[in-house]
């Protein structure tokens, strides 16, 4: 009977400390699954503390080395937007400037030889020339045009000279200063009341809502060429997109509004065209309105309001080589050695690309051969380390959704390997969103939607001038007289990629 007992409890014993043995598992496996999370949520809060410190006291070069340094080009741009932009601007940059001669005597007083005391000094050589940089004062006039009238002897008739050309029925302010107001608003960032202080200082009656009426007229009258430049973007083959949040005035608040840039380059002839939309909402439906039935490809970042047009029968999606180069070097504080390595494999596919800079094969099928056969390997490569190391990191580290980002993001990001036409980053579209940002902290705001939509069209005018080495001045003066008249089914002959400034008429 007594043995019977001690099997009984030794059976409970078992169980009690079978059960504290599953118990302690369970508790064990809490705290390693507690432990995981901690650490990640503190990878997480180390990568975001060293981000703010970069970005709040860090030097600017320390935010994110450029492509350029990596490669050791110094003093090269490396972007092959900006590389090819650069070399336009340096060709250009001599032809803009006005040169003038001045030539200086030796006064007749000074003619005297301290040796011989003679008078008599012949030239020696062409003399000594030195190169001056000066600024002449802006010109500024007030016109008084008198129209001369004419009578017939029999008193039928009279005639009247024709008056000054005038963008709108009684305007005071002619078309160069109006296109000086816009573009130094558009391209300059300088607020209108700021310009109004500046005209006034030159003795010009001018006030604030004269300029900001002036601004919105000169939007109204050239608001067909941004609709049309818009809608030649939106049918080429390769676009490239971006956005960006501006302010509008509320009633003793702002609210957030979207600022969308879309840029192109011409087949024919390799313009670079730029539009920007004024949007309420970050939604996609400012794509889908812009992009809706239309094909090609679309480069843009991993942003989904771009999944509306980026679907069988519409766009073929392409990602940023530069935002995922970003998301590596965040990852630089937590995982130093494996986002060197990831940085290392972009850089090469960098390297092709200044090759074909340096070749003057940019953009040309040559370009697609140098990049099946020196990055296709490259990203091969990529993919199998990326492969390989997904599993070694925690998924919400930075370098884990580093490598999320660019697993998830394969098939766009290496697209530009089957298209010599399309580029290896985004960073087109985030330069021309740079204006915006300025402008954000110049003027703030605009005042309404009506005036944000103004502000996105004649950003899109003045960005694709500069784009194109045309003074955009001179351009808006110019269509500002013939827009209205300018036939409608012409009209892309005054787009600012395809305008030819007036010729000049030699004078009587």
């Amino acid at each position: 009977m007594g043995g019977e007992g001690g099997g009984e409890h030794r059976c409970e014993w078992r169980e009690k400390a079978e059960s504290l043995e599953a118990e302690l598992a369970r508790t064990r496996a809490e705290l390693d699954r507690t432990n995981t999370e901690l650490n990640e949520k503190l990878a997480g809060m180390a990568a975001t503390l060293e981000k703010l410190q970069r970005q709040v006291f860090g030097k600017r070069s320390e935010k994110i080395p450029r492509v350029a340094d990596e490669l050791r080009a110094a003093g090269e741009e490396t972007d092959p937007a900006a590389a090819l932009a650069k070399r336009k601007e340096n060709t250009d940059k001599k032809r803009r400037l006005v040169a003038r001669q001045v030539e200086h005597k030796v006064p007749d007083a000074e003619k005297i030889c301290p040796k011989c005391g003679g008078h008599d000094f012949s030239p020696l050589g062409p003399g000594k020339t030195t190169e001056l940089y000066d600024l002449l004062p802006a010109l500024i006039e007030r016109q008084i045009h008198i129209q001369e009238k004419l009578r017939c002897r029999c008193g039928e008739t009279v005639l009247t000279a024709k008056g000054p050309d005038r963008v709108y029925d009684k305007a005071r302010f002619g078309p160069t200063l109006m296109a000086q107001v816009v573009v130094a608003k558009c391209a300059d960032c300088i607020p209108l009341h700021r310009q109004a202080k500046a005209y006034q200082r030159a003795g010009v009656p001018m006030s604030r809502s004269t300029l900001t009426d002036m601004f919105h007229r000169v939007a109204e009258i050239t608001a067909p060429l941004s609709k049309r430049l818009l809608e030649i973007i939106a049918a080429s083959p390769i676009v490239l997109a971006d956005e960006t949040t501006i302010r509008v005035q509320e009633k003793e608040k702002t609210r957030t509004a979207w600022l969308w840039d879309f840029i192109t380059r011409t087949e024919e002839d390799d313009k670079e065209l730029i539009a920007y939309v004024f949007s309420r909402t970050r939604s996609g439906e400012t794509p889908l309105r812009v992009l809706a039935n239309t094909t090609g490809k679309l480069l843009v970042d991993a942003y989904s309001a771009y999944n509306k047009v980026t679907v069988p029968g519409g766009r073929e999606r392409a990602g940023c080589m530069a935002h995922l180069r970003r998301k590596f070097f965040e990852a630089m504080g937590t995982a130093p050695d494996a986002a060197r390595k990831a940085m290392d494999f972009i850089v090469d596919l960098y390297r092709v690309e200044r090759i074909a800079i340096n070749d003057d094969v940019y953009g040309t099928p040559a370009h697609l051969k140098l990049r099946k056969d020196h990055s296709e390997p490259t990203t091969i490569e990529f993919k199998l380390w990326l492969d390989q190391s997904k599993d070694s990191y925690p998924p919400k580290s930075p370098m884990g959704e580093a490598i999320h980002y660019a697993l998830a993001q394969w098939d766009a990001l290496t697209l530009f390997l089957s298209d010599h036409r399309l580029p290896i980053d985004n960073n087109p579209s985030e330069r021309a969103l740079r204006v915006a940002a300025l402008g954000r902290k110049n003027f703030l705001f605009v005042g309404h939607d009506p005036a944000g939509e103004n502000l996105a069209g004649l950003y899109s005018l003045v960005a694709t001038c500069e784009a194109n080495g045309i003074n955009p001045v001179a351009y808006i003066a110019d269509v500002l007289l013939r827009v209205q008249t300018h036939p409608a089914s012409r009209i892309d002959e005054i787009l600012p990629h395809n305008w030819k400034p007036p010729e000049t008429k030699p004078s009587a």
